[in-house]
C-alpha cells in the first residue's frame, strides 16, 4: 500500500523554493532556466526510503513570503510536515522562518511537528575573506539545534544534494508500524505457534 505524506515547502521570496522542487522530481535546472514567481503548485515525488515500496510525497509549493504576508491557515493544517528553506546570503531570509515556525506551531497544536530547514547555496563567486553566508550558516545551525529541526545545506543547481533532505523527511512521515492493524491477526498467529 502506497503512503502518501503532505509537505508544505515556505520561505521568503526568491530563495529557491521552486527550483529545489523542480529540480528533485525532474532533475531540469540549469542556471539559465527561467522561473517565475509560484502563487501556488502541487508536485508529487516517489521516493525511496530503502524500506521497500515508494513512498509518495504530494509537494505544497507556496508563494514566497514578504513582509507581514501571512501562509493560509489551511495549508498548516492539511501539512504532514514543513520544509523551510532561506537563502544563506538572505539574513532577512532566515529571520522570516521564525514567524512562520510560529504559525506552525499555533496551528499543529500538540501534533508532533516534522520540520526540516534547507538553506539554498545559490552558485555565486565569493573570493578571499570571510563568506558572509558561514556567519548566516552558523546563526540557522544554532536555531535548529535548539529548535531540533534537521538542517541540510543543498544547491538546486546540484540533484543530489536534494536526495538526503527529502529522503529523510519520507522516512519520517512514514515511519513502519510495529504493530499489527488486525490484533486478531496477531493472536491466532500466536495460538497456531503454540500447536507445535
Amino acid at each position: 500500500m502506497v503512503k502518501v505524506g503532505k509537505v508544505l515547502i515556505c520561505g521568503m521570496k526568491g530563495v529557491g523554493k521552486t527550483a529545489i522542487i523542480e529540480q528533485l522530481i525532474c532533475g531540469n535546472i540549469t542556471p539559465d532556466s527561467e522561473l517565475h514567481p509560484t502563487i501556488e503548485d502541487t508536485y508529487v515525488a516517489s521516493i525511496d526510503t530503502g524500506r521497500g515500496a515508494r513512498d509518495l510525497l504530494r509537494i505544497f509549493d507556496t508563494a514566497g513570503l514578504q513582509g507581514n504576508i501571512q501562509l493560509p491557515r489551511q495549508y498548516f493544517q492539511l501539512s504532514d510536515a514543513f520544509v523551510l528553506v532561506y537563502d544563506p546570503s538572505d539574513p532577512a531570509s532566515l529571520d522570516i522562518l521564525a514567524g512562520v515556525k510560529s504559525d506552525i506551531e499555533k496551528c499543529k497544536d500538540k501534533k508532533e511537528m516534522i520540520v526540516i530547514v534547507v538553506a539554498n547555496m545559490h552558485m555565486r563567486g565569493h573570493r578571499g575573506g570571510m563568506d558572509p553566508a558561514e556567519a548566516i550558516l552558523n546563526r540557522a545551525n544554532i536555531w535548529c539545534a535548539r529548535e531540533r529541526f534537521k538542517h541540510y545545506v543543498v544547491n538546486a543547481m546540484e540533484r543530489a544534494s536534494l536526495y538526503e533532505p527529502f529522503i529523510s523527511l519520507a522516512a519520517r512521515i512514514h515511519v513502519p508500524q510495529t504493530k499489527s492493524a488486525f490484533p486478531q491477526l496477531s493472536k491466532l498467529t500466536q495460538k497456531n505457534s503454540l500447536n507445535y
